[in-house]
């Protein structure tokens, strides 16, 4: 009787010819060593020096990924696994597959996502560039603890552990180096038990430069956090700008006002108007944007979004924008009877520019609001999953050509 797989140690592989058969030896003496059932996987990206030869001489099971990119080759191979559980690890000989045995006793404790923490297990010399070991790692992980609230310390480590039902759950969507960070904030934001494991890192044992590029990937991996996280893109800088700009307004709006030896006058009031429009549009775009990504599956849905959203309807929206507009046109209309007044020659510029900048803020305001009320409600209008266009071609209904 055929033994269920319990573990796959899976290596995304381009061209890794150097050290791919030491990294398959070292696993497959760990799973000989514990008796676990289990398999090592090679997901190779199209490899052209003889990896997947290599890989199958020593007992490894090879799965071809067309489509290139480190994302593109472990979701093939997530795909392909056979175990419950899966461990991954990059295939030039950094990490010891040959003690996986704290990520093993955590998955079957029950974890969904085991972090291996380089940091606390320790850093070979030269095996980290300065930069990635005291800035990148250090500055993209914090950054990710604060947006998501995950208690991950090393957000980077490519080894780790998984529950591979778990995972494939979470319908990882990114092809490159953004892959590992996802997986860490989709697992978290769906609420899956992640923890995290000592591990080491030693120099690699390639003589080629790596893949991975420090400030390309370095962005590309700040870039996803910012746009998985809509609330610091978006929300919070649009509602600091927006109480700066009443708080500011509110202070000026009677006329100027001296700070000191600082004079704040209509200049002040101008850049007040300019951050509540800019905080308005920002707060708008975290509210679509939220909406767009839970939507379509990059963001986990949250239920108090949804509630709020239900509350915030087009027609609440249309209603303040319109309050607002009335209000600016009424601001306008004031300043042209304040002009007609004076025969339409000068005016007292600091008295009426104030009335002119609240004017042109809440119709620029009023706005903004209605449009983006129209398309977050055009996110809203209901579809149904199954679109025919994911219907093979030769059940499509066909049209006739005397149809046409």
């Amino acid at each position: 009787m055929h033994q269920p797989v319990e573990l796959t140690i899976l290596m995304p592989c381009l061209n890794e010819a150097e050290t791919l058969a030491t990294c398959i030896d070292k696993a497959r003496a760990f799973l000989d060593r514990t008796g676990i059932a289990g398999e090592v996987l090679i997901a190779d990206n199209g490899s052209s020096d003889g990896s997947q030869q290599i890989a199958t001489e020593h007992g490894a099971r090879v799965v071809p990924v067309e489509r290139r990119g480190y994302g593109a080759a472990l979701a093939g191979g997530i795909a392909a696994a056979e175990g419950r559980f899966i461990i991954m690890g990059d295939a030039d000989d950094s990490y010891d597959f040959s003690a996986l045995e704290a990520f093993v006793e955590q998955l079957r404790a029950g974890a969904d996502l085991v972090m291996g923490n380089r940091f606390r297990g320790g850093i070979a010399p030269g095996a980290m560039p300065w930069h990635h070991r005291y800035i990148g790692n250090p500055v993209l992980s914090a950054l990710g603890r604060l947006f998501f609230r995950t208690p991950i310390g090393d957000f980077h480590c490519g080894l780790r552990g998984f529950n591979r039902d778990a995972i494939r759950g979470l319908k990882l969507r990114t092809t490159g180096m953004e892959f590992a960070s996802e997986m860490v904030v989709k697992a978290t934001l769906s609420g899956l038990r992640v923890t995290e494991v000592p591990t080491t890192l030693k120099k690699d044992g390639r003589s080629r430069p790596p893949h991975l590029r420090s400030f390309r990937d370095g962005w590309r991996h700040l870039r996803f956090l910012l746009l998985f996280s809509p609330r610091w893109l978006f929300l919070y800088p649009g509602m600091t700008l927006v109480g700066i700009g009443l708080l500011v307004g509110a202070i000026l709006i009677g006329g100027p006002v001296q700070v000191g030896n600082v004079v704040l006058d209509i200049h002040s009031f101008l850049v007040a108007a300019l951050c509540i429009i800019v905080g308005m549009q920002s707060i708008s775009f975290a509210l679509i944007g939220r909406r767009f990504a839970s939507r379509y599956g990059f963001i986990p849905p949250s239920g108090s979004y949804n509630r709020l959203l239900e509350w915030i309807s087009l027609e609440r929206v249309l209603v303040i924008a319109l309050i607002l507009m009335v209000i600016g046109l009424c601001a306008l209309g004031w300043g042209i009877l304040e002009w007609a007044e004076r025969d339409f020659g000068p005016l007292n510029a600091n008295r009426t520019m104030r009335a002119m900048i609240l004017s042109a803020t809440s119709l620029v305001v009023g706005f903004q609001l209605m449009m983006s009320g129209f398309m977050a409600s055009l996110l809203n209008i209901p579809f149904y999953e199954n679109r025919i266009s994911d219907a093979p071609a030769d059940e499509l209904p066909r049209r006739r050509h005397d149809d046409a």
